[in-house]
């Protein structure tokens, strides 16, 4: 049974998006690895910002910085 977790800022992906993710990674499976769909857990955590660091800084911080 695949178990993915993919993890993204909790700042814009849209249901449909999120829908989107959750099928195309089941589909890659399947096709990669002839998994079957049916077993294929898929989860996604969006994370606050100020959460995420990324080279010693927030996300948030990086941001306003852009």
């Amino acid at each position: 049974m695949p178990f993915v977790n993919i993890k993204i800022t909790k700042d814009g992906a849209t249901k449909e998006q999120k829908k989107e993710l959750i099928e195309g990674a089941t589909e890659l499976l399947v096709k990669v690895l002839d998994k079957n769909p049916a077993t294929t857990v898929v989860v996604i955590d969006e994370v606050e910002t100020d959460n995420w660091g990324i080279g010693g800084e927030t996300v948030t911080d990086r941001r306003k910085k852009s």
